[in-house]
């Protein structure tokens, strides 16, 4: 229930905010409420991931890609998330999500998500996503075409390049899946 007030909440306040271009950050104000916590009382691992979801939804929105997804019947969808939890959030403290679109291929949008608290570094991730629609990917050429932006991809940093290696090394599947 609480990530629907908060999408609520970043939904309304994206009405009131200053429009982005593709290339700004966008930055949350976030608490961490009771229901965010797990057994150790920190912010479950797993928490993470969908507050990171209103980031890159306040990027929609403020680029108004979100309008433009809804009327063409496009949906978003994430391909691959690598992060790096550094510290620990507690209950109640008060802490940023910073997301940013740090670049794209012929295929995907690459977005850096981090998580600050007091300018400290709390946890990093990386993200690969796109918008599909009509049974088919939507390029982020297309995509930003839509949005009326006409910029050159920003080159992949190195991080986001090791990664996708890192991804491509990996077996198809696990031998512990495979039959015998």
């Amino acid at each position: 229930m609480n990530l629907l007030f908060r999408l609520f909440l970043v939904v309304i306040e994206s009405f009131f905010r200053r429009r982005l271009h593709p290339l700004s950050e966008s930055v949350l104000h976030l608490t961490v409420l009771p229901n965010d916590l797990d057994l150790n009382m920190h912010m479950n691992n797993g928490r993470f991931l969908p507050i990171m979801d209103l980031g890159r939804i306040d990027i929609m929105l403020r680029t108004d890609l979100a309008k433009v997804a809804l009327t063409r019947g496009w949906v978003p969808l994430v391909g691959g998330v690598t992060i790096r939890y550094r510290q620990s959030l507690n209950p109640f403290d008060r802490y940023k999500l910073h997301s940013k679109v740090i670049g794209w291929d012929e295929k995907w949008f690459y977005i850096e998500q981090r998580f600050t608290r007091k300018n400290r570094l709390i946890a990093v991730a990386l993200v690969k996503t796109l918008f599909r629609g009509n049974h088919r990917n939507i390029t982020p050429e297309e995509t930003l075409k839509a949005i009326h932006v006409n910029i050159d991809p920003p080159m992949i940093p190195e991080k986001v390049l090791m990664w996708l290696s890192m991804e491509d090394s990996q077996p198809p599947s696990s031998p512990l899946l495979r039959k015998s």
